[in-house]
């Protein structure tokens, strides 16, 4: 474990704590929100609250972990010999990433054999990138972490050319109200998950002991909250404006 100060616990214990407390919101606020929209985009509400309620859970045992792997002694932090476990953090992800553009999708509400194809393909490109991302993450030297980050954004540069060629037509058939928010919503799901490579090669930089687990940690917590949280509510935005276009019971 690296040394970390007793300010830094506090920084990323606080930062685990407010993420838990945001996404535990949104779910509550995206599920409660689908009485607001007509069956069409339902789902896509469903699937928005699901991927924060996944997260939510996911940092209630990050906290958990958090806590264990560190103690004070005579006003010293010291590592207990538990390891915090950063394995919760990658579950979550091959959960809620293929989600996270599943429900982008469903809000588009496209025909239904290029639903299933974007889905399909988009969702196992997410997973993918997860998966290769991991060796890396647990890596204990810079070369190893380079080798399986480099071979995770393969996956992710197709995602991104779908996002942005992909759906580039299929966007610019929805109605003109939605249609901006939508190239928003998918501007923000592009940064948001931009900046978590650039978390990931932290380790790359002049940073050195707790420093490097700190800023980790504190990065990727940011990324969550804009790509699930946040992203979540552009969803709700979206689906509201489309049903009071295509639904006279929900103009009002």
């Amino acid at each position: 474990m690296d040394l970390i100060t007793a300010s830094q616990f506090s920084l990323v214990y606080n930062a685990f704590s407010f993420t838990f407390a945001t996404m535990a919101a949104a779910t509550l606020f995206l599920w409660l929100g689908r009485s607001q929209v007509g069956p069409a985009y339902k789902t896509a509400l469903t699937i928005s609250g699901l991927v924060c309620a996944i997260a939510a859970y996911h940092y209630l045992r990050i906290f958990d972990s958090w806590n264990e792997a560190y103690e004070l002694k005579d006003g010293v932090l010291v590592a207990t010999g538990v390891a915090f476990n950063d394995a919760y953090r990658y579950v979550d992800w091959l959960l809620t990433v293929p989600l996270l553009l599943i429900e982008l999708i469903l809000v588009m509400r496209l025909t239904q054999a290029e639903t299933t194809s974007k889905c399909l393909k988009l969702g196992f490109a997410a997973a993918l990138m997860i998966v290769l991302g991991y060796p890396g993450e647990i890596a204990d030297n810079n070369s190893t972490r380079a080798l399986w980050g480099t071979l995770s954004a393969i996956p992710f540069l197709y995602i991104v050319w779908e996002l942005f060629k992909g759906l580039g037509e299929s966007i610019e058939r929805q109605p003109e109200s939605v249609r901006k928010l939508i190239k928003d919503a998918r501007l923000v799901t592009f940064g948001a998950w931009g900046f978590y490579p650039i978390v990931y090669m932290i380790p790359y930089t002049g940073l050195t002991g707790g420093n490097v687990e700190t800023a980790l940690q504190i990065g990727y917590t940011i990324a969550d909250v804009i790509a699930k949280a946040g992203v979540g509510v552009m969803i709700y935005v979206i689906a509201v404006r489309k049903s009071a276009i295509e639904y006279p019971e929900y103009a009002k």
